[in-house]
């Protein structure tokens, strides 16, 4: 039944998002680990929404449930540390796997997808000063990124490398004997410069092979994603 209803809200999903006006594309941040057993439903949405162009689903994984059993492949202390400084951002003590933040901003029970639906179109409605363009030249990708107006508070480019998918035999833990899809795996997010918006600006990034690029401009705190745009 679970299966049933995620697929008819992702469908749902298809159909009523648009990309909103000049920051391009969501960024949906998943917080999961693979020693959650609430974690794989989040895990699948994470799957189905990569097949659509106006959302940019990422999956941090995250160390703090690697002492109950099994130890997460891809998790990273750094994807920790980005949900803390959300919760701190946003009055709470704790963190919790699976949790999603769309667009910098609204936080989502990951396995609620319903919730995450109203949080994806709410994000399309909202328009963004910020505008990014990419070109690839072999391993490298030049990032141009422009805005209409100049900001009383520097903004943050972020560069985001993922793996786009890869399959792991669970031995251990909540999850002991399953063999769970991972989708766009992030293993490196970094700032990489603050900008006002006051003239263009362009980075080069050096990437490996045709791996896939996002690029991300944030308000500090972490607050609200200005603009995202992504190269696969």
């Amino acid at each position: 039944m679970r299966k049933f209803i995620s697929v008819l809200t992702v469908a749902w999903l298809a159909a009523a998002g648009l990309a909103r006006a000049d920051g391009g594309p969501v960024v949906v941040e998943l917080f999961t680990s693979q020693g959650c057993s609430s974690c794989p439903p989040a895990d699948e949405l994470i799957a189905e929404l990569a097949e659509r162009t106006d959302v940019i689903p990422l999956a941090l994984h995250v160390d703090y449930w690697d002492y109950i059993g099994w130890k997460d492949v891809f998790a990273d202390p750094a994807n920790t540390v980005r949900q803390k400084a959300y919760a701190r951002v946003a009055g709470k003590k704790t963190v919790y796997t699976p949790q999603m933040v769309v667009g910098g901003t609204d936080h989502v029970v990951g396995y609620r997808p319903m919730d995450l639906a109203a949080a994806i179109e709410a994000n399309h409605k909202l328009e963004s000063p910020v505008s990014i363009h990419m070109d690839r030249d072999g391993n490298d990708v030049k990032v141009t990124v422009t805005s209409d107006r100049v900001f009383d508070e520097d903004v943050i480019l972020q560069i985001v490398s993922y793996i786009p998918e890869k399959s792991v035999e669970i031995k251990r833990g909540e999850n002991a004997g399953k063999t769970l899809l991972y989708t766009n795996i992030v293993n490196q997010w970094q700032a990489v410069t603050r900008w006002n918006g006051a003239e263009p600006l362009v980075v080069d990034v050096e990437t490996d092979g045709d791996e896939p690029v996002v690029a991300i401009v944030q308000e500090r705190g972490p607050g609200r994603i200005l603009a995202a745009l992504q190269m696969r």
